[in-house]
């Protein structure tokens, strides 16, 4: 798949058919939209081609970062790419493009683009302050020779799939909601580093993850079962997200017990895969106490995996 940096720098050369969103997430409603785009594309011997902004034009828009997102633009090409999308358009969401009226927002894509068709979800909106939907992109296709497919809802026992209701459930600690929505794990990524040491004195070393991106959404706080991918193996283990009350921290700390596993990995890159909710963070009154809920937890969770991946 080819990344292209803003409109004007497509590859223009091949006619494509063009699917437009931030696809944060890409869960199962998004993935319905790309895979007819990419079936559409190689049955008509043209180009896939999908556009998105960076950052989220909410947040663009409200000149913050509240928006957290679901996906990384990393994460977000890794995952296009294995759909077979042959090109992703990253427009930069600024004052410039955030003020284009629809017909000006056509006619600049029109410009660096052959566009044969566009593929958009029923909601779909466009232009400056989101004047126009599928009716008047329809109206565009018409005028300007390209072609409008409209692609319905997807629904999970009747429930519109959406990233706003999968980032609610991501940060209620909700992950199989989650996951059943995108299809996938919710997952983060980061750097290993250095602790206190203080799982390792007490019998649960932990690896400490830092997450580079801030806009990338962290579940709730509390313990999780949890996949870890290390060195390009999967292995499983249990996560806490917060602020370990029972030592009176003031900095979220994220990190993960990996079974069976005692490596030295710092400074080395982990992904983790959220796979079930335990329980909330606990402040308890001493260690032992402490020691013994761990416990409990490791128990839970290695139950839970000898179910449901070894059999």
């Amino acid at each position: 798949m080819i990344t292209t940096k803003n409109i004007e720098n497509s590859n223009s050369a091949t006619p494509a058919i063009l699917t437009i969103g931030t696809f944060d997430g890409v869960h199962l409603g998004h993935k319905k939209i790309i895979k007819k785009l990419v079936k559409s594309a190689k049955e008509k011997k043209l180009r896939s081609c999908i556009l998105t902004f960076f950052p989220h034009p909410r947040n663009f828009l409200s000149k913050s970062n509240d928006l957290k997102m679901i996906n990384t633009i990393r994460e977000k090409k890794e995952i296009l790419d294995e759909l077979g999308v042959d090109e992703l358009i990253i427009q930069e969401f600024n004052d410039k493009f955030s003020n284009l009226s629809a017909n000006e927002f056509i006619r600049h894509l029109l410009k660096f683009c052959k566009i044969k068709e566009i593929i958009v979800g029923f909601n779909h909106k466009f232009g400056k302050d989101r004047e126009a939907g599928i009716d008047e992109l329809k109206v565009y296709g018409k005028k300007y020779g390209f072609d409008v497919i409209e692609i319905d809802a997807f629904d999970i026992n009747q429930i519109n799939i959406s990233s706003t209701k999968i980032r609610n459930a991501i940060g209620a600690g909700e992950v199989e909601l989650c996951s059943e929505y995108l299809g996938y794990n919710f997952s983060i990524d980061g750097n290993i580093v250095e602790g206190k040491s203080r799982g390792k004195k007490i019998g649960f070393p932990t690896a400490n993850i830092k997450v580079e991106e801030n806009y990338k959404i962290i579940p709730k706080n509390g313990v999780y079962f949890v996949s870890c991918k290390i060195r390009n193996v999967q292995r499983f283990g249990m996560m806490n997200i917060g602020f370990n009350p029972t030592f009176g921290n003031k900095k979220l700390t994220i990190e993960v017990n990996i079974f069976d596993f005692n490596q030295d990995v710092y400074g080395e890159n982990i992904k983790i895969g959220f796979i079930k909710f335990i329980r909330n963070e606990i402040k308890f009154h001493n260690i032992d106490e402490l020691i013994k809920q761990i416990t409990i937890d490791r128990e839970i969770c290695k139950s839970y995996m000898n179910s449901t991946y070894n059999n």
